[in-house]
């Protein structure tokens, strides 16, 4: 009876219980499959980070690293159709595929448009001499050269104003170490907040909030960079003026009317955004057709103005960023990791800032960041009414963090072969304003939530 009994009790703990078995190995089994798809996700990143080493072009690499997760998550075309089926079912337009893959290929094409229409004008040229004539402060000259170029996010686009800081600055005698990371990193402010980055829009359309609400919260990392920045740059280490600098030989009126022909357009588009949600490439559109009338280009110079735009791996780039977005959310890997690492106990806030750090750090892009990452930091930050914007000034913080620091970012590399200096100088000159950036990101998570 007694060696009966024992049986029965251990017939009935959980361990013998038959069905207990069952939602263990349920259990198992999925935490195996959530494994899989996280390493299928590093695999495909690292497949990113390899082809960008190899000099790969980052759009086609974007496109190999993408259809590469969708082969390990083993998503084919039709998966890929319904998902997008119902996001058109479920989503307001704005928060579709299609929608943001028209709308920031758009965009991406127009502002190397608009950089040539302002060539083919010869704004771009005179803007140099507007500023050095409207800004008598060495220190806030050297600043506002590549803060005001920054507004125009080209890709390569750093060395529109690397000429200006370099020339001003070896007038100066300033270290060339310090020219380019004054150089990188005004010029990089604007990432957080300016719609001509398409990371914001998509942000922006990813969380469903106002273009205004973003700004509000976003404009504390710029402000942030912009502070620690110009206490590190250009408060300390600036040699005494030389008094025998000529002064421009032109009227303040002539050199403000260059600056206002130059940057209207630029300004115009932001406003549109941010007062009436009017989408960039739309408002960039409208600025470009306003400029070429204004200035009374020949419509037959128009076609060559707008043949700028023709630029393959920037259209390859948003579609493979995109469609990488699309298999995470097609092969549930999303909700899957989430969880998974909401059962090994990390922090979330540690993984919203950690994320988009070291996917950024390892990319050297931001926008791709964005469509990787933030699918699986929605389930924390939220959408709509419930979104806290706290956390996700963290997260991007955690972006530009990373994007600052990184040897990836083209940015740096352009910078140390041009102002003809250490990678490792500029990375350790901007390494107090991104901690700034990153602190700011951290003390907006306490106090905004």
């Amino acid at each position: 009876m007694h060696g009966l009994h024992d049986r029965s009790s251990e017939m009935n703990r959980p361990d013998s219980d038959p069905s207990a078995k069952q939602v263990r190995f349920r259990i198992h089994r999925v935490n195996i499959v959530v494994v899989y798809e996280l390493t299928a996700i590093i695999v495909s990143l690292a497949a990113l980070v390899v082809l960008l080493r190899l000099k790969v072009k980052i759009g086609v690499a974007m496109v190999v690293s993408a259809c590469l997760l969708a082969l390990l998550l083993r998503i084919w075309p039709a998966d890929v159709a319904r998902t997008l089926a119902g996001e058109w079912h479920s989503q307001p337009l704005t928060r579709t595929t299609g929608y943001l893959f028209v709308s920031l290929t758009a965009l991406l094409l127009l502002v190397n448009v608009i950089g040539a229409a302002m060539e083919e004008i010869g704004l771009s040229q005179r803007l140099v001499p507007a500023m050095q004539g409207l800004f008598k402060s060495r220190r806030f000259a050297l600043a506002l050269m590549p803060l005001m170029m920054g507004m125009l996010p080209t890709p390569g686009g750093i060395m529109l104003s690397a000429p200006m800081v370099r020339e001003a600055g070896d007038r100066m005698g300033l270290e060339r170490s310090r020219l380019a990371a004054i150089n990188f990193l005004f010029r990089h402010l604007w990432e957080p907040i300016w719609p001509l980055f398409p990371a914001v829009p998509l942000v922006q359309s990813m969380l469903g909030i106002s273009a205004l609400t973003l700004f509000c919260h976003h404009i504390a990392l710029a402000g942030a960079g912009m502070l620690v920045g110009m206490v590190v740059l250009l408060v300390f280490g600036i040699p005494p003026k030389h008094t025998d600098q000529p002064s421009p030989g032109r009227h303040v009126g002539h050199h403000l009317g260059d600056f206002l022909h130059a940057f209207w357009p630029i300004v115009f588009t932001a406003g549109l955004y941010i007062a009436l949600d009017v989408p960039p490439a739309v408002g960039i559109f409208l600025a470009i057709i306003g400029l070429l009338l204004l200035h009374r280009v020949p419509a037959t110079r128009w076609r060559s103005i707008f043949r700028a735009g023709r630029e393959l791996d920037l259209v390859l780039l948003m579609f493979g960023a995109l469609f990488f977005k699309v298999n995470l959310e097609t092969g549930g890997a999303i909700s899957g990791v989430v969880e998974f690492l909401r059962s090994v106990h990390v922090p979330p806030q540690m993984l919203l800032f950690l994320l988009p750090m070291l996917v950024s750090f390892t990319t050297g892009v931001t926008m791709p960041t964005v469509a990787i990452t933030y699918p699986f930091l929605l389930a924390f930050i939220g959408t709509g009414p419930d979104v806290k914007m706290g956390l996700e000034t963290l997260a991007f913080s955690g972006l530009l963090f990373g994007l600052w620091l990184t040897p990836v970012h083209l940015c740096l590399p352009l910078s140390a072969g041009y102002f003809q200096t250490s990678l490792l100088k500029i990375i350790l000159t901007i390494a107090l304003p991104a901690v700034g950036v990153a602190m700011t990101g951290v003390l907006m998570a306490v106090f905004v939530g």
